[in-house]
């Protein structure tokens, strides 16, 4: 037996003009053969377009500002959103085949129109202050280290009350919902209905409260009723990770290094059913464990610095910082002084589909 006995042979009929002609009267047709593309349709694992890639803040920024000046936030437009198109997907604004990402920039007292759509979204607050998120009514501020909820098909709007511009990540479904032809938009009020600014939300007041929930809300909600996941929370439940693992309690993913999942509290799931969102820390001197998974994730750096390995190549990774990682690219991240990072993903469609690995 050779040793190539165990391999797979291409096997592909003879050059001949009845089978040129057979390929033309398939071409006519609108068909292809799959002896053809079984390499690209069926490989042995997953081989993504999309490529791994950092943008870098301060030119994110940049853009961003320069866009104020320019462009006018109103109907039509509707957001000031800059999305960062992956160089692998073919100048198209997704960031990766079932993820969007954008960095949206208000002007003070600018008024982005409320609409709605059947795509998910979230907001991340890098920094600043001044600008509310009105969703369904329901008044919310946006402050640093902020996770904002838009689910699907709640109207919503943005005010700026402050005479500041403020700029933020913008996370969405968008692709996903793209490819599979599931899209719907509505406009909504030209201006943000609701001028109030209460402290906190009726969403945070009613179920931001740890391990209780209100009897008026007992049946499970498909996204999490929270429309803020507040900083000041995320970074003490961190902060307790780390404090517990020098006591001696394995309370970390790794030496060094804290994480958590924002969650819905009615179902202890996913804050939203196309979207995960997580947050890491990691210490100085810490590194996380090398890994890699079907589906792709988008990492923010809310502080310190690092780098990011990406399939062997190492990268710089600094304050406001945005990478993808492709499905299946192995990655790691490392730091010398210690780093916090956001992170979102296309998980929970992975999951629920059992293409999860």
């Amino acid at each position: 037996m050779s040793k190539d006995s165990n391999k797979p042979h291409a096997m592909q009929p003879e050059d001949t003009p009845e089978l040129r002609a057979l390929y033309r009267g398939f071409e006519e047709n609108h068909l292809n053969p799959l002896w053809t593309q079984t390499a690209n349709l069926m490989p042995p694992h997953p081989k993504p377009e999309a490529v791994a890639h950092i943008w870098e803040w301060e030119k994110l920024y940049e853009l961003a500002k320069r866009s104020g000046d320019l462009v006018p936030v109103g109907r039509g437009g509707e957001r000031r959103a800059i999305g960062l198109a992956n160089p692998g997907l073919g100048g198209r604004a997704y960031i990766s085949p079932t993820l969007w990402a954008a960095v949206q920039y208000l002007g003070p007292r600018e008024n982005a129109p409320e609409h709605r759509h059947a795509q998910n979204a979230f907001r991340f607050v890098l920094e600043g202050e001044g600008v509310w998120t009105v969703v369904d009514g329901d008044p919310i501020h946006m402050s640093r280290g902020d996770l904002l909820l838009t689910p699907g098909w709640q109207f919503h709007g943005h005010q700026n009350i402050s005479d500041k511009p403020m700029a933020w990540l913008d996370g969405l479904d968008i692709p996903f919902s793209q490819q599979m032809d599931v899209g719907f938009f509505e406009f909504g009020a030209d201006q943000v209905s609701n001028l109030e600014t209460p402290e906190s939300s009726r969403g945070e007041r009613l179920w931001a409260h740890p391990g209780l929930r209100p009897l008026s809300g007992l049946d499970d909600t498909v996204s999490s009723p929270i429309g803020a996941y507040r900083w000041a929370n995320t970074d003490r439940a961190l902060r307790e990770q780390l404090a517990l693992e020098d006591e001696g309690f394995s309370a970390t993913v790794s030496p060094g290094h804290a994480a958590l999942r924002f969650t819905n509290p009615t179902t202890g799931g996913d804050v939203m059913p196309t979207i995960r969102c997580q947050f890491h820390r990691l210490r100085a001197g810490a590194k996380t464990l090398p890994r890699r998974d079907v589906g792709s994730s988008v990492f923010q750096v809310f502080d310190g610095a690092g780098s990011v390995v990406f399939n062997g190549q190492r990268h710089n990774i600094n304050v406001g910082d945005i990478f993808v990682v492709p499905s299946w690219i192995e990655w790691t991240v490392a730091t010398d002084l210690g780093v916090d990072l956001f992170h979102f993903s296309d998980a929970p469609i992975m999951e629920k589909l059992n293409f999860y690995r």
